[in-house]
Parts: structure tokens; sequence; C-alpha cells
């Protein structure tokens, strides 16, 4: 994998290409002072003071009682410092204009990634924001995000650079009604499509077995109509959300391989395989479930110590999953 391929794949790049085929967006320019922010390079982790009054957590109580408690007075030999908090008065005034066009809602991007290993932080449980603070709020706590600012060429075989020169905030309309089910990852080797699957590999949804072929042949003509022709590398990635009505979206593009998760293939598979046909693989049953635990909270954070109530919730989960394999027809041939 090269440079100018993870390059390819930054949304400033590929957007303006299939803007007409895409999920309104727009795309602003980073200051250096955020990106230093969003690294953590300028001490410890506070939300930016906000010039228009806009807080990720509006509906905090601040008891001044508790605050005066926990003061510490001069003198009392506390060698901590004090960090106030940053502020970004231009760019959040340009985020909120840019949020009222979009709706008053948007989830963010940056360059290449979403911060949805964050979603469990904020105070809806998803990517939704309305406002820079929610934006920051999720950026910071993102491995994803951290993965763009500081290690998205580490497995290019020509490095030369250890970041891009500029970063950028995607500013994406939010669409609640989106179906994850209708959501689809391909795989493009030497300029060929030569795989396809569901993007949500955890949940089987049995509507993708009545639509397979016809979902098939939707992405494949688009791809070989709009993004083939539009998309400069020869092995890549890109992800696609099929509508109601049979409109194909493009959604993102990720590099071949490194960082891009293969779901339902595996990265060898993938690059052995044969340019004969498209192999199209969905999640057939629920036995066929790839593991997940989809909790909207980090792993480390749930209780699962024997007696707990998460304890007993996978004890049931596999109870149901052990009753339908005996149910299903062929168990125990």
């Amino acid at each position: 994998m090269r440079q100018e391929e993870v390059d390819r794949c930054q949304i400033q790049e590929w957007y303006p290409k299939f803007k007409s085929m895409s999920i309104k967006t727009l795309i602003h320019r980073l200051p250096e002072s955020f990106v230093q922010y969003l690294r953590g390079d300028s001490g410890p982790f506070v939300l930016p003071n906000s010039v228009t009054g806009e807080d990720a957590f509006p509906n905090r109580v601040r008891n001044p009682v508790d605050e005066d408690d926990l003061a510490v007075s001069e003198g009392s030999g506390d060698e901590s410092e004090e960090f106030p908090p940053p502020s970004f008065p231009e760019l959040e005034l340009e985020v909120k204009e840019s949020i009222e066009s979009l709706g008053g809602a948007v989830f963010p991007k940056l360059n290449w990634s979403s911060p949805k290993d964050a979603a469990w932080i904020s105070g809806s449980g998803n990517l939704r924001c309305t406002s820079l603070s929610d934006i920051a709020l999720l950026l910071r706590a993102s491995d994803s995000s951290t993965h763009d600012l500081c290690h998205v060429y580490h497995s290019c075989s020509d490095k030369t650079l250890s970041r891009p020169q500029s970063f950028f905030l995607a500013l994406r309309k939010w669409q609640p009604a989106l179906r994850p089910e209708m959501e689809f990852r391909c795989f493009v080797r030497n300029k060929l499509l030569v795989g396809i699957c569901q993007r949500e590999v955890t949940t089987f949804y049995p509507v993708l077995l009545e639509k397979k072929d016809h979902l098939k042949v939707l992405i494949e003509d688009v791809f070989q109509s709009e993004i083939c022709p539009n998309f400069e590398s020869d092995n890549y990635t890109f992800d696609v959300y099929v509508t109601k009505d049979g409109r194909v979206k493009v959604l993102d593009f990720n590099p071949w391989g490194a960082f891009t998760l293969p779901l339902l293939f595996s990265w060898d598979e993938l690059c052995e395989g044969d340019d004969e046909g498209v192999n199209f693989r969905i999640v057939e049953s629920r036995c066929a479930v790839r593991p997940g635990l989809k909790t909207a909270v980090p792993y480390d954070y749930l209780d699962t110590s024997p007696g707990s109530g998460w304890d007993q919730f996978l004890r049931n989960a596999d109870e149901e999953l052990r009753r339908q394999t005996e149910e299903s027809p062929g168990a125990g041939a």
C-alpha cells in the first residue's frame, strides 16, 4: 500500500467527485491548534470553552458548594497545574453555521475515519452532533480519530510522512432513518469488483436473503458506471448504502488491506481469489453472526463477573443460541 492510495481515500479528496451520489457534506480545514487539541498534546482532556454557550452535557448539574469542597487552596502543597479550557471561536462559528445549514444535526468525520467507536460517550449514544462541543467530545474519545491523527501512514511501503499536512472536519447531514442492513462494503482488486458483504456483521437480517441477488446487480452497475471510472486507485474498498427506491449512495472509501476491516472475508482470500465473478456474502442465519458484544460502552467498563447482570445476560444468550441450534433442521445430524 502506497501513501497516494491512502490519500485518495480522504473525504476531501473523493467527496467532490461523488457529491451527487453521497450524503450531503460540508468540509472544514482544521486549524493546527485544534489538531493539537485532538492529539492531546496540550494537557488533560477538557471540552473547549464555547463562545455560543453550547455544552456537550447541557443537563449536567453543577453544585457550587461541591466545587468549593474540591478546590485546592494556595500553599496546600498540590503541585498540579490548572489547564484552562481551550477556545476555537472561529471554527466554532463556522461549524455552527454548517450544522444549521444541514438541518441542525450532523455526524462528524476526519480525513478518513468517523468516531464510531466513541458513540458510547455521547449523551445520545450515537454520533449525532449539534455543536462543536459534541464533535470535540467524540473525536477526543475515539481511537479511530487517533489513528487518523497519528498512525495513518504506518503501513505504507513508501512512507515519507508521519501525518498529512492538513486535517479536515467533514460534517455529514444526520440521517436518522438509515437502515444498517442496507449498508455494504465492497472490495476492488486490480480495478475489478471481487467482493461485497454487509457492513454490520453482528446481526442477521432475513430481508437480505430475499434481496441478495437484486442488491448485487445494483451495486455492480454503480461500480461499473460511476465508481471505477472516477476513482484512480487499482486496489481499494468502498462502502455504499442502498435506499428503499434502489439508489446506491457512496458513503466512504478505504485503502486495500492495512487498517481496513475485511468483515465477512479475510484479506488472504480477497488477495488470492480468482477474478471471475463477485463474491457477495451476508450473514445467512443467527448462528452465523460474527462475535461482537454491542453494548455502546467499552468492554472494560462492563461487570461480567459471576452473578452480575451481564453474566446472566450472556448465559441467557448462550442458552437461546443452543436452543435455536437444536431446533434448526438437520441439527445433530
